[in-house]
């Protein structure tokens, strides 16, 4: 094994969240006047906390979203997730064979903990995922593209960041974690090679990545 941890993103990666919650988000924000498909929202908002909605619809628009912009599209969210949420194919697979064979993992999401537990729980992957190795941006000041995040998932594990390696499928993920001096491996189920500029390899299947991290 190359590397002393991974830590996974989730959305996207762990759980296929990203059509539900970018389809939601585009309506949402449609819905309040600032016109949005969710082309624009993947582009825009994959892979970013809710700070960076906040921050581009006033800097676009001049107006604040809703102060309850976020409880609101988090309970459409949770409930479209409990209908509907799976897993990425193979990433229990993966989870489980990186257990067996003793290598440290975790998760570092741009989503709540909340967010996190309630797509873990649907889909089955909590059973993975203890409190200590789940990570958000809601633990750091600022969301990815910075690498704070990776880099206090990586510090709370005890590793350094170089000895780690990331799973990213967005191309603020891959930003953060370059920034954060460690290699990435770009997802390209829904995402493709060209928009993750900086990953220093690319799998469409999660089949591919035990391989890959040279397990």
């Amino acid at each position: 094994m190359r590397y002393d941890l991974v830590i996974f993103d989730n959305d996207g990666v762990l759980v296929d969240s990203e059509p539900i919650s970018n389809t939601l988000l585009a309506g949402y924000l449609t819905e309040l006047g600032h016109l949005t498909t969710y082309e624009e929202s993947l582009r825009d908002y994959m892979g970013s906390a809710m700070h960076r909605v906040h921050d581009l619809v006033q800097e676009r628009s001049g107006q604040r979203l809703p102060e309850d912009f976020d409880a609101i599209f988090h309970a459409r969210v949770f409930a479209a997730f409990q209908a509907e949420l799976e897993p990425v194919p193979g990433a229990a697979e993966v989870l489980r064979q990186l257990a067996d064979a003793g290598v440290p993992y975790c998760v570092a999401s741009s989503g709540s903990h909340e967010r996190i537990r309630v797509g873990h729980r649907k889909t089955g992957l909590d059973v993975f995922f203890p409190d200590e190795l789940v990570f958000s941006a809601e633990d750091v000041g600022r969301g990815k593209p910075a690498p704070d995040l990776f880099l206090h998932a990586a510090a709370s594990r005890g590793v350094a960041p170089e000895r780690c390696v990331v799973v990213e499928d967005s191309r603020l993920g891959v930003q953060a974690a370059v920034a954060a001096g460690m290699d990435v491996y770009g997802f390209t189920a829904m995402t493709p090679e060209e928009k993750l500029a900086g990953a220093a390899g690319f799998f469409g299947a999660m089949e591919e990545l035990p391989a890959i991290l040279g397990l």
